[in-house]
């Protein structure tokens, strides 16, 4: 853990801001925007993605039996947003901070254009000393168009503008060799590519308010440490968890990262909702693809195409058994992939930097 960090995502779990009853820990949170303004006043530049919006409403309203789970939520999430992001502008502002709300669905991930026009976004906002303050559109999304849980959000957030440590804030200290409240249970401190099987460890119970188990967190972390992200699961109950990243004393699960990746592939990474087709390959370019060679898929290795895409779409790469090996962005359609099919002498369907492969963040 003896990185320097410069640009962090920190993303703060419901479990956190959320006491015992429901309602919001306000003390937790007070203490967590002074560690952040710390970082700030560090030199660091910071962008938070805060969970709890539902626990500030939670209180102000009643529902007859007759309101659907789903309007109960959308109803909470959007009431609770202008609480929380109140109470956070308030804090920060006696602290000298500035922040700024940024909103957004798994929808604005989904075109090219959409993520770098968020990306500018952001680095606009910390270039002028702002905070962004990240969080899903609770209100407008619908189940299955939803993020997985506020990681997935701020793993896609610091690969989006090439942050180099993303800091998952939840109510224990990070990945146990069995259960957190068991005295014998060990700490899991670091986390290697070639480290396996840690997931044997994660039970599958998730925080009682919150979207998101340890087994999301651990997912969303190995992808974005391979992506090249200094990757945390600390104790944000921890009374001085951020001072204590900062000097390099924190106790957590750090997941190594690989070497740093294009920022085009990072995208492409956190796309496998949008895909609209499927390329099947044969064995030969499936080891060309995981060989150590900069390889890009080519039509001399595709042996069929299911599914309707045009350039710029996110297409998925099945191997000869039908197993999903990755994802790329497709460089023309479906089309004119399926005329090019098996033949030699071809520009490549999908380019190396578009191009990711799921082996590489197996759990």
């Amino acid at each position: 853990m003896d990185h320097q960090a410069q640009l962090v995502v920190v993303k703060i779990g419901s479990n956190v801001l959320t006491k015992d009853d429901g309602s919001p820990d306000r003390e937790r949170m007070a203490s967590l925007v002074k560690q952040l303004v710390f970082l700030r006043e560090q030199g660091l530049q910071v962008v938070l993605v805060s969970s709890g919006a539902v626990a500030f409403a939670r209180k102000h309203i009643t529902f007859d039996d007759k309101t659907e789970s789903v309007v109960r939520k959308q109803i909470l999430a959007s009431v609770g947003q202008i609480d929380i992001i109140h109470a956070y502008k308030d804090l920060f502002q006696k602290e000298g901070h500035q922040i700024a709300q940024i909103v957004v669905t798994p929808q604005d991930f989904r075109s090219r254009r959409h993520y770098l026009n968020i990306k500018d976004c952001l680095l606009g906002l910390l270039n002028h000393d702002i905070i962004p303050i990240v969080n899903e559109n609770d209100a407008v999304a619908v189940t299955e168009l939803m993020f997985t849980d506020n990681d997935e959000l701020a793993s896609m957030t610091a690969a989006m503008i090439d942050a180099d440590t993303l800091i998952l804030l939840t109510n224990v200290d990070g990945i146990y060799k069995g259960h957190p409240n068991d005295p014998a249970s060990k700490l899991i401190e670091r986390v290697s590519r070639r480290t396996s099987g840690v997931s044997r460890y994660i039970a599958t119970s998730k925080s009682a308010f919150g979207r998101g188990g340890m087994q999301s967190k651990m997912k969303m972390a190995k992808k974005a440490a391979y992506l090249g992200i200094h990757v945390y699961i600390a104790n944000g109950n921890r009374e001085n968890v951020l001072h204590e990243f900062y000097h390099k004393k924190l106790k957590a699960t750090y997941f190594e990262p690989d070497s740093s990746k294009p920022n085009p592939r990072k995208w492409v990474a956190h796309s496998d909702n949008f895909t609209k087709g499927e390329v099947h390959i044969n064995q030969g370019a499936k080891e060309a693809l995981y060989s150590d060679e900069v390889t890009s898929l080519l039509p001399v290795g595709i042996k069929h195409i299911t599914g309707d895409f045009t350039r710029g779409d996110i297409i998925r790469i099945r191997d000869a058994n039908g197993e999903n090996i990755g994802l790329g962005k497709a460089e023309y359609s479906s089309r004119t992939a399926t005329d090019k099919v098996g033949l030699n002498n071809q520009k490549p369907l999908v380019h190396y930097n578009y191009l990711y492969l799921f082996k590489y963040h197996n759990v």
